[in-house]
């Protein structure tokens, strides 16, 4: 009689569900996985020693690098740190300025995770839709940055500039000897530039009005898709209470049916003014996960609606005028010998924070982010530890695979929705 033992197999670190950067050790019984150890550290990037080395101000844009699908969100929790530290608190415009953008962020974090899930498990034109919708926010990003990922938009004090009265056109490409190929051109930008003739606010409440038809685009494709029920249900079930126990948070911990979110618990910025109600799931496994982030995208247009149309009503300052944390305007710098030292100092040296420390954390779109951050009174940080959520649910991946199939580990690790730079910091 032939022996019968489990065996080892390497899943990854190719694979694309895991972003090239995840090397799991799989014990497998047949197809059946018996035990799994993700090993991490292939992506390390030491973000926190890095931190550690430079003044304040110039971290922000490590913050960005870190889940390079949520950029703004990051910055975010590693600003109100420092403005924690200060003990200053930023207008009220430049508030509902970051809840705009930190709700844009979590469209942007969501259409990504849906589209490269579908694409996992199977399905490719979900892909194709989301990144439609993307292309708009990245154009937002853009137009209040000049960057279409690594914004460094929000500062100590307020965010780097007010919202522009402008947003860029596409232009005509084609060549002008070709009629033909030209008329497709101007046809093409002037479908292009439907929504661009205003301001950015326009732009965005434009594309608030029309985001909900995509989202019910993205249902009609898979929610009631039967090989999508398959490969999702009862597939990586997490009960209420293992949930909490695990350090679970965000779409996570309310897929479980833990009604948990830090946007209404604790609420920060400018939260507690805008009206959302919070999706929770009753089953804990991988389509409820689906079915809360689908419904919180429906939740962030209309906080972003919110946002758009106070904005309009409330003009007003976006930075601090505090001196030590505000660079004076370029106008002012050209003509100043005062200011322009002022600029040179505060970009180069940043500035001083009193002794202490400071905890912060944010319902970034994966889960609690958080930024832990004590001062001995110099213009660095003796230490920067971030709380990223990811690590947490990753840690229970052989938990939610233990008895599932070969095939079920792309669709957990794809409901994990599990970004490596924030990981592995």
């Amino acid at each position: 009689m032939s022996e019968i033992r489990n065996y080892t197999m390497n899943f990854g670190p190719q694979h694309p569900a895991a972003h090239g950067v995840l090397r799991i050790i799989l014990e497998m019984d047949g197809e059946v996985i018996e035990r799994c150890d993700p090993h991490i550290g292939l992506l390390h990037r030491a973000t926190e020693k890095l931190a550690e080395s430079k003044p304040y101000n110039q971290s922000i844009g490590y913050m960005d690098r870190l889940d390079y699908v949520s950029m703004m969100c990051n910055e975010h929790a590693y600003v109100l740190a420092i403005e924690k530290l200060i003990g200053v608190n930023p207008p009220l415009r430049a508030q509902y300025i970051r809840v705009m953008f930190d709700e844009i962020t979590r469209i942007l974090n969501h259409c990504l995770w849906l589209g490269a899930h579908a694409l996992d498990i199977g399905a490719m034109t979900v892909f194709l839709y989301c990144f439609r919708e993307r292309e708009d926010l990245m154009d937002c990003y853009e137009a209040v940055s000049g960057a279409r990922m690594h914004a460094t938009y929000y500062r100590p004090g307020g965010v780097y500039r007010d919202l522009p009265d402008a947003m860029p056109q596409h232009i005509i490409t084609a060549a002008r000897d070709n009629p033909k190929s030209h008329a497709k051109s101007q046809s093409r930008a002037r479908d292009l530039n439907l929504h661009r003739d205003g301001s950015l606010l326009d732009f965005i409440e434009a594309f608030t009005a029309r985001f909900p038809a995509c989202v019910d685009e993205y249902e009609t494709l898979l929610s009631d898709n039967r090989i999508w029920k398959q490969r999702t249900v009862d597939i990586g079930v997490v009960a209420p209470e293992r949930a909490k126990a695990l350090g679970f948070s965000g779409p996570m911990l309310r897929g479980s049916g833990v009604e948990w979110d830090l946007r209404k618990k604790q609420p920060y910025a400018a939260y507690d003014r805008v009206d959302f109600d919070i999706p929770v799931g009753r089953n804990g496994d991988s389509y409820d996960r689906y079915l809360v982030r689908v419904e919180e995208m429906r939740q962030s247009n209309r906080i972003i609606r919110q946002c758009v149309d106070w904005l309009r009503a409330h003009p007003g300052p976006v930075m601090t005028d505090d001196g030590k944390l505000a660079p004076p305007s370029r106008e002012t710098m050209k003509g100043d010998m005062e200011s322009l030292i002022h600029h040179f100092k505060l970009f180069t040296e940043g500035y001083c924070i009193p002794a202490g420390e400071a905890y912060a954390a944010i319902e970034h779109p994966k889960g609690e982010f958080g930024i832990y951050l004590i001062s001995d009174g110099a213009n660095k940080p003796y230490r920067c530890k971030i709380r990223a959520p990811g690590f947490a649910h990753l840690s229970a991946l052989g938990e939610m695979s233990k008895g599932h199939m070969l095939a079920d580990m792309v669709a957990i690790i794809g409901t994990q929705d599990i970004v490596f730079g924030e990981i592995d910091r």
